[in-house]
């Protein structure tokens, strides 16, 4: 079937909506935001009355039914105004809402989803911890089965949101000899007593958005919120990730984007020598290395979203999109601030905000060596995906057990 990238009327009216939004919301403020380590949940709220904050979720639970490529928009375009804001989408969105349309009981739907995609509720994501990043399967936050619930013991950390956000989607092991088979997922509430959270300060960028850890100590979890069965959380979280890690490629064209925009206006104001910059060849190509890799990345986050908009397996062409866009928005950053000149090492410009926000991307959602490590393993045939039909979108083809 031939893949067709072009973009809907719906695509476009979602990428109207959400340029407008960042014009009036964000970008006239970022700079002051970024300056102060300013967060303002009253924007989460905004792009929740918006429809964001639920753009991928049905309409039967709270959403508006969007598809993966208008997702994708609202990434880009919101990480083109400032990375924090993208950030929400991944988490809210990605990591925690589309997890429990996939992996949650119609109760927990009907409970958790349904206010997390009207934006009533913001909601996160807990699996790494201050020992356990890549190596997901060794956690050390512990589910013990008390009755009719589970007592949760640990901690987490480099959590987006984890000060501000209503509901956590947490991973805890109930036997850590089983490794990864013995990962449970749980909807854990603030207000459940045990259950605390700290902002990270001292961060190198998304300085306008909470990073934070959370401190699980003897929180009782009611059994009716664990999602999926005992052992099953490893799965779930892998299927999690998959969603995540397009949320963070599609905004990573979205920086890149702002990073050419900026050096586009740049190069046609500054002049050197009797003529605009831009009309120097090492300039040019900057520019020309920045608007190849935009495109690039574009149009493997529409492979990618091609697939999830039908329920196809996607994880390879998430984690080639996930890869090559974020690295290409570090150099796009970098290239920036050369074009700047000295410009571009002072917050005067927004390309230093940039570069900060832009090295993030390659830590999260699995880092570059990994992505490498991953797209290696399918071309030398080491690694293989079943070729599944997944029974809805947005599911990704994990299979329970």
């Amino acid at each position: 079937m031939p893949i067709d990238l072009s973009l809907s009327d719906e695509n476009r009216l979602v990428q109207e909506s959400v340029r407008d939004f960042t014009a009036a919301e964000i970008t006239p403020h970022i700079r002051d935001w970024d300056a102060r380590h300013e967060v303002h949940r009253e924007v989460f709220e905004r792009m929740g009355e918006l429809g964001f904050l639920g753009a991928p979720i049905p309409e039967q639970y709270g959403g508006p039914g969007m598809d993966y490529v208008s997702l994708g928009i609202l990434c880009e375009e919101l990480e083109r105004a400032d990375t924090a804001f993208r950030v929400a989408m991944s988490v809210h969105v990605g990591l925690n809402s589309l997890t429990l349309l996939q992996w949650g009981s119609e109760e927990q739907k009907q409970r958790y989803l349904v206010p997390q995609a009207r934006g009533e509720r913001l909601a996160t994501f807990g699996l790494t911890e201050p020992g356990v990043g890549t190596d997901a399967a060794n956690l050390a936050t512990t589910a013990r089965r008390d009755g009719d619930s589970y007592v949760l013991n640990g901690s987490k950390i480099w959590i987006s949101l984890a000060d501000i956000a209503d509901h956590f989607l947490v991973f805890a092991t109930v036997d850590r000899a089983k490794r990864h088979k013995g990962i449970t997922a749980f909807i854990v509430e603030r207000g459940m007593a045990g259950l605390s959270t700290r902002t990270i300060e001292g961060k190198l960028g998304i300085n306008a958005g909470n990073t934070g850890e959370i401190y699980l100590d003897d929180v009782r979890v009611p059994a009716e919120n664990r999602v999926g069965e005992e052992g099953e959380g490893f799965t779930i979280a892998m299927s999690a990730i998959d969603q995540g890690r397009y949320t963070v490629a599609t905004g990573a064209v979205g920086l890149a984007q702002a990073c050419l925009d900026a050096s586009v206006r740049y190069a046609r104001e500054r002049h050197t020598f009797g003529q605009e910059i831009g009309r120097h060849q090492l300039v040019k190509q900057m520019i020309a290395r920045m608007g190849a890799g935009i495109e690039a990345g574009r149009l493997l986050c529409r492979q990618a979203a091609w697939l999830k908009n039908r329920g196809l397996r996607n994880t390879r062409e998430t984690s080639l999109a996930k890869w090559f866009c974020t690295d290409h928005a570090v150099q796009s950053a970098l290239d920036a601030i050369q074009v700047h000149g000295a410009y571009g090492y002072s917050n005067e410009y927004p390309v230093e905000r940039y570069l900060r926000n832009a090295k993030a991307a390659v830590i999260y959602e699995g880092t570059s060596q990994l992505h490498t490590l991953i797209q290696a393993d399918y071309l030398l045939g080491y690694r293989q995906d079943a070729p599944l039909r997944c029974p809805q979108p947005p599911a990704q083809g994990f299979e329970r057990g």
